[in-house]
């Protein structure tokens, strides 16, 4: 029979290796800021534009609107802004949000018409009293703000679009962003036409970007034209604050993407942040949630793509995704590199 000594004696070492299987993948020392880190491959790119404001000692919230409008604004990336693949009708819709370090947020859903999505939600996050614009609301306002309307829709874009009319499968494909993006994939129609085919078009996208400037502060932003041929109206996870961005400056922040649907049912953004908060590391807070999504139906996650990327406050980062494929980039003062992420399956 255990004496009352003995059972605060066991009491007190199971929570010291709890406490040290949470923190023991979290890392210690000096607090490594600037830095931004950002998903997929096209988010190297992004992060060198964002850098050129963080190493000035600029905000995390300029360097993170300045890094994805990058991808926003390059056509040849057709799961962000212009050039993005279509919904079902033909038209390019597009879902982003931003979020800074006192946890002032704006979005934008089913935007048309306007190049950078990422600007229009921090506009809404500084000059109304909401957080969320939608579909005809978002374009009237951005217009009102001096935006350009533009078509969105590339010959590119239209021609895959028109390839999937064909057959009108409805099948989204894991890790498109790299496949999309890949400088070696053939540039003409007819050879890139197998991916338009039914069967093996476009899914998910995103790209979320989170970083810490010299003050120590967070900030985020997460942009998409969202699934390819999707039904009109459709919106996922990454203009949904708490699902596909969420910045909490006491403890981190995070980003996801992926199938959008998974990620707001598990509030993914804002559980991996609150794990991060109870001790989790960026990486075991990511695998965890991927771990609660997976669980939830372990047969539907054999064929979908989910990946959530993290930053704490202390400038470690970490992600984690359902298969094999996602990638994430990070620039600081001492690295610049593309890091293949740790995966489930």
């Amino acid at each position: 029979m255990l004496n009352r000594r003995k059972f605060i004696q066991i009491s007190a070492l199971s929570s010291s290796f709890l406490s040290f299987q949470k923190k023991s993948w979290a890392g210690s020392g000096a607090i490594t800021k600037p830095i931004v880190i950002s998903t997929w491959d096209f988010g190297k790119q992004s992060n060198v534009e964002a850098w050129k404001i963080l190493e000035k000692n600029g905000s995390a919230l300029d360097a993170v609107e300045a890094g994805v409008k990058i991808p926003e604004a390059d056509p040849n990336i057709q799961t962000v802004g212009y050039g993005g693949l279509p919904d079902r009708d033909g038209r390019v819709t597009l879902d982003s949000c931003i979020m800074d370090h006192l946890g002032n947020c704006g979005s934008v859903m089913c935007l048309e018409h306007i190049m950078h999505p990422i600007s229009v939600a921090r506009m809404v996050m500084e000059k109304t009293p909401h957080i969320i614009l939608a579909g005809d609301g978002a374009l009237q306002f951005a217009l009102s703000q001096g935006f350009e309307k533009i078509n969105l829709l590339t010959p590119e874009s239209e021609r895959a679009w028109k390839e999937w009319l064909k057959s009108s499968k409805y099948e989204p494909k894991m890790n498109i962003e790299n496949e999309l993006n890949d400088k070696k994939a053939a540039s003409s129609a007819e050879t890139m036409a197998p991916l338009y085919l039914a069967g093996g078009p476009y899914n998910h996208d995103t790209i979320g970007m989170l970083a810490l400037d010299a003050s120590g502060n967070l900030s985020g932003a997460c942009t998409t034209s969202g699934l390819a041929f999707k039904m009109h109206g459709r919106v996922g996870d990454s203009p949904v604050i708490g699902a596909g961005l969420y910045v909490d400056n006491e403890v981190g922040a995070a980003t996801s993407t992926g199938v959008g649907e998974e990620v707001i049912r598990s509030v993914g953004s804002h559980l991996v942040v609150e794990l991060m908060r109870q001790g989790y590391s960026p990486e075991l807070a990511c695998k965890k949630t991927v771990e609660r999504i997976v669980n939830r139906n372990p047969a539907s996650a054999k064929s979908i793509q989910v990946g959530f990327l993290a930053l704490n406050r202390k400038g470690e980062y970490g992600a984690y995704a359902i298969q094999k494929g996602f990638t994430y980039a990070v620039r600081s003062s001492k690295l610049e590199t593309l890091i293949p992420g740790k995966s489930i399956l």
